[in-house]
């Protein structure tokens, strides 16, 4: 007989952060009305979030149909984009710089199971997408990843660590692509880390 047994699952050490009936009440009423067609504009979706303890910077654009699990270990910075049918699986915290862009799809998973535990226990570990990060449509961040300042995680990858700064990252498991280079003005185009460094 196998020694997995899902009957020994035990998760009673993780907190959610706040009672079972704050979390009812976004679950039941918050959330739904944050995912509806109701809300026609960003500014209810986010004084939405913040009600329910959510960080959100200002000129933040959140499209419809975006899931959050837990506001209150949620993070945003300023001029940030976060597009349709984005689910941010938050079980403990997700940062997001400013001037960050969630692609329509994308899927920030914070929690997993330990496959080594015969009881597949929880495990957690937060995301952070640094300033000008961008997490392409579709892509899928896995527990404790970090994107760097102007990094790029591709659309479609499953991204897990860390991707360095001004990089670009793609595929199944995500790999290095190359440099992310911003154009200047007058047509030059420069490695923007180079000018960091200088």
């Amino acid at each position: 007989m196998t020694p997995i047994d899902l009957r020994r699952y035990d998760n009673s050490w993780y907190s959610p952060g706040r009672s079972c009936v704050w979390r009812s009440l976004w679950m039941f009423l918050g959330l739904p009305l944050f995912r509806s067609t109701w809300f026609a504009s960003s500014a209810a979706r986010v004084a939405l979030l913040r009600i329910f303890g959510a960080r959100i910077g200002q000129r933040v654009v959140i499209r419809q149909h975006v899931t959050v699990k837990y506001p209150w270990h949620l993070s945003v910075g300023d001029d940030c984009w976060i597009g349709e049918q984005v689910w941010i699986d938050n079980l403990t915290l997700v940062r997001l710089g400013s001037s960050v862009c969630l692609s329509q799809g994308a899927y920030l998973c914070t929690g997993n199971h330990d496959w080594t535990d015969p009881a597949f226990g929880l495990k957690i570990a937060p995301i952070d997408l640094e300033h000008g990060s961008w997490a392409g449509a579709k892509c899928l961040l896995l527990p404790g990843t970090s994107i760097g300042e102007g990094a790029v995680a591709g659309a479609g990858s499953v991204v897990s660590g860390r991707v360095p700064a001004y990089q670009i990252f793609a595929g199944n498991p995500a790999v290095f692509v190359k440099e992310r280079v911003l154009r200047r003005a007058g047509g030059v185009l420069e490695p923007i880390w180079q000018e960091v460094i200088r």
